[in-house]
């Protein structure tokens, strides 16, 4: 008999947490070798693909006191229980072993940029979703040393799995005339993420600044959920109107995922200028559609990315600017960091991060079956 696992896919609609799901369940379901049941919303799995998988339906929210109450009642009796996050249930769950993802810290890390409820939560439940696992997956060296600090769990528990890239699509991408003509986009720089204060876009906006003179025709694409922009850092919009650039900063809002490698592909390059990643796709889908990246020297971003990127101190715009430029100016320089790039992400593929997740899954139901 196959052990059974439950993976919570609740979240299998977002990005971030939504693309990691979506990445990896097919080769899961592929391989063969484990019952697997979802705990979601029905609607959101068609959406993305996964009409035909067994479902137990739950509405609860993530981050909710509900979901607290519910997991318990909601998840049946299995070998294997799976938090993508670290939202995991406080109450004991019929699993007979608990395994969790922790892609980073930065609700501890950085909690100053957080609300007191905010706060509160990730105190108390990232250490909670350590201890309560029998196996923490995360997504990077620099994510596992983290975890460690934060939560002074044993680190016999901790297992790195890098992330992957879905190479061909991004590669393969052509430009999407269509999408670029609805927001009269000829010369861009990109930016994929949310506006969230460690995501530094206002230092993005200030360096942009400082090149705008010279090079008028190049707007600055800012691609994310809209939401996020709301949520995020408060005043951007007016950041960018006291900077007088309201006509060459655009603000997307939620892209499409069949829009997106045609985003990159037609980016003059795209700059990742994030002071806290645990991992860090953006760069790397970049990479994988043979645009040029300028990235933060911070964080897990060097670890990830090598030596594919122009690094930069996010802190300092001016250099954020230089770096730009030389991009934009040394057709040399930008042939370069296009092969880098290329080369840097074939590295990452999720056909490997799912063999390795699959053989973790395995081991732990090894210690339970034998």
């Amino acid at each position: 008999m196959m052990p059974r696992l439950i993976l919570d896919a609740r979240a299998i609609g977002n990005s971030g947490i939504g693309v990691y799901i979506k990445a990896l369940l097919p080769f899961i379901l592929a391989s063969k070798k484990f019952d697997v049941t979802v705990l979601g919303q029905e609607d959101s799995l068609d959406r993305a693909g996964f009409s035909s998988i067994d479902t137990i339906e739950c509405k609860a929210g993530i981050y909710s006191l509900r979901e607290q109450f519910m997991m318990p009642l909601k998840v049946s009796s299995c070998d294997i229980f799976w938090t993508p996050h670290y939202n995991v249930p406080a109450l004991p769950v019929r699993a007979r072993k608990r395994i969790v993802t922790i892609h980073d810290v930065y609700h501890l890390a950085r909690s100053s940029e957080l609300n007191l409820l905010k706060r509160l939560y990730a105190k108390v439940m990232l250490p909670l979703a350590a201890r309560l696992s029998d196996r923490i997956i995360t997504v990077s060296d620099f994510s596992r040393q983290e975890i460690l600090k934060y939560t002074h769990i044993g680190p016999e528990k901790i297992v790195v799995i890098y992330n992957g890239v879905d190479f061909d699509r991004f590669n393969k991408a052509k430009v999407n005339s269509a999408f670029l003509d609805r927001y009269h986009l000829g010369r861009y720089i990109l930016y994929v993420g949310n506006v969230k204060p460690h995501k530094n876009i206002i230092g993005l906006i200030d360096a942009f600044r400082i090149l705008h003179d010279k090079y008028a025709d190049i707007k600055l694409v800012i691609a994310g959920e809209k939401e996020q922009f709301i949520t995020g850092v408060r005043g951007v919009e007016q950041i960018v109107k006291t900077r007088s650039l309201e006509r060459h900063v655009i603000f997307t809002g939620f892209v499409d995922d069949k829009d997106l490698p045609g985003l990159y592909k037609g980016a003059e390059l795209m700059v990742f200028p994030s002071l806290y990643e645990g991992f860090g796709l953006p760069p790397l889908e970049a990479m994988a559609s043979g645009t040029p990246v300028v990235a933060s020297r911070g964080s897990s971003i060097p670890e990830i990315c090598g030596e594919a990127p122009i690094y930069v101190d996010p802190y300092n715009p001016l250099d954020m600017a230089d770096a730009i430029a030389r991009v934009l100016e040394d057709g040399n320089l930008r042939d370069n960091l296009i092969k880098r790039g290329l080369e840097r992400s074939r590295a990452f593929r999720w056909e490997s991060s799912a063999r390795t997740h699959i053989r973790l899954l395995e081991e732990l139901a090894g210690g339970i079956l034998s």
